[in-house]
């Protein structure tokens, strides 16, 4: 077989999000080209990988063979690669990290302030959902993911290094934007704006209402904290979230953060892959910064 890696790199990536169409968005390439480079491979291989049912598609048993095989050759090329880096003692090339939504607002700042010590280092930065994160994690797609609530059904290595605040905040014209103690039941009696199902901060805070055995039916769901910050100004609702995506809206005076009794609550970022696996001399490296570092460059951009 004359297999090359970047058709075995396009066939787990068509393989893993079960189609072709996302695939070649995750590649940044066209669905003709993924297509054709897939359509190769099966010649060589003399077998059809995948076979359609209706709209969707379906790896064959000669597929499932190849996506372990593919697997396999692309993970011990990644090791090479890294080995020879880190014999090089060079910090240099990819940097592969997916981060939930809300990260945004700090992980652009450490990474560049990481950059200006290491130029030669060739960042890829994704920012999607939480499901997203955990996805590419359980499918080790990443040297490390950033996000605040951690699976609990995977074996992972984890790393808190800043915290994450979350508050409940209004309209500076709200009513309840002087007033001294407000309680959860209070809170949850106006319109409520909620992140989509699944996000880490609607976790944490639904979690709360529970141990209190309140419940909440959410006034609008949204898929961004930026969208949620929106709709808190625009007059839609109250909402619950991180102190890290509000710092100017509330210097300017365009959010009021509550006060609520149960609130704020506290927990951490975390730095996060799969037990076991072994980080690049590179993504050591940032991950090193990041632990060491973070207060500092934050600290340095808000003054």
């Amino acid at each position: 077989m004359h297999l090359t890696l970047q058709q075995l790199k396009l066939f787990e990536s068509v393989y893993r999000n079960s189609g072709y169409t996302r695939a070649a968005e995750e590649l940044h390439l066209t669905q003709p080209a993924v297509s054709i480079q897939v359509k190769r491979l099966e010649e060589q291989v003399g077998l059809p990988l995948f076979e359609s049912v209706g709209k969707k598609i379906f790896p064959t048993m000669a597929g499932k063979a190849t996506y372990e095989a593919s697997l396999d050759i692309l993970n011990r090329v990644s090791s090479l690669k890294n080995s020879i880096e880190d014999l090089k003692g060079v910090v240099k090339g990819p940097l592969q990290m997916s981060v939930v939504t809300t990260a945004k607002y700090f992980m652009p700042h450490l990474l560049g302030s990481f950059l200006k010590d290491y130029p030669e280092v060739e960042p890829k930065l994704k920012f999607t959902n939480r499901a997203r994160v955990v996805e590419r994690l359980m499918n080790n797609q990443d040297d490390f993911v950033i996000m605040g609530q951690i699976p609990s059904n995977l074996q992972l290595e984890s790393y808190p290094f800043l915290e994450n605040i979350l508050v409940a905040v209004a309209p500076p014209d709200h009513p309840m934007a002087n007033k001294k103690k407000i309680s959860l039941e209070r809170l949850i009696k106006e319109r409520f704006l909620q992140r989509e199902p699944g996000s880490g901060t609607r976790m944490v805070f639904n979690k709360l209402l529970e141990q209190k055995g309140i419940q909440i039916g959410p006034y609008m769901e949204l898929g961004s904290s930026e969208a949620i910050k929106q709709g808190v100004m625009a007059g839609l609702g109250l909402a619950v979230i991180s102190l890290h995506s509000l710092r100017l809206e509330y210097e300017t005076g365009k959010l009021a953060i509550l006060d609520v009794e149960e609130l704020p609550l506290k927990r951490r970022w975390y730095a996060v892959h799969l037990k076991g696996k072994t980080l690049s001399l590179t993504a050591k490296t940032f991950l090193d910064y990041v632990l060491e570092n973070s207060h500092r460059v934050l600290n340095d951009e808000e003054q």
